[in-house]
């Protein structure tokens, strides 16, 4: 099922279970963290999509303890992104398997560049993503 999944481009990282944990509002995202229990992990992800937000979000709680957000479009063929578990890198869910680090630069595969990296910044149990 893997492979089929990465022919039809489907990512795994899939969108928060708690979509009231997240709003948008001129070019911020905020995200209520302990409302969004799948970035509670190490190596978890959830993905943002709809609510008005302009671009489609990847935002990933890193292997450094840190969150990160990627615009969620790969630079091969613009699919969804998915964290690579085990690793501080990004992967795309196409069958190219491009990878790239946490600063958006490609590492691997057949990737066109760089993806883009949003700042991120935590505050009071809020993460907030300013993607302006």
């Amino acid at each position: 099922m893997k492979i089929l999944n990465r022919i039809l481009g489907i990512c795994q990282t899939k969108p928060p279970e708690d979509q009231a944990c997240w709003r948008y509002s001129s070019g911020r995202v905020e995200i209520e963290l302990s409302r969004a229990r799948e970035l509670k992990e190490m190596g978890s992800a959830i993905r943002l999509e709809g609510k008005g937000l302009p671009k489609r979000l990847l935002v990933v709680y890193g292997g450094d303890y840190k969150y990160h957000a990627f615009e969620n479009k790969c630079s091969h063929y613009g699919r969804r992104l998915d964290p690579l578990p085990g690793k501080e890198l990004i992967q795309c869910c196409s069958i190219g398997k491009s990878e790239f680090d946490y600063t958006g630069a490609n590492v691997s595969g057949p990737g066109k560049g760089a993806i883009k990296p949003y700042p991120v910044e935590e505050q009071n149990g809020v993460l907030s993503v300013i993607i302006m």
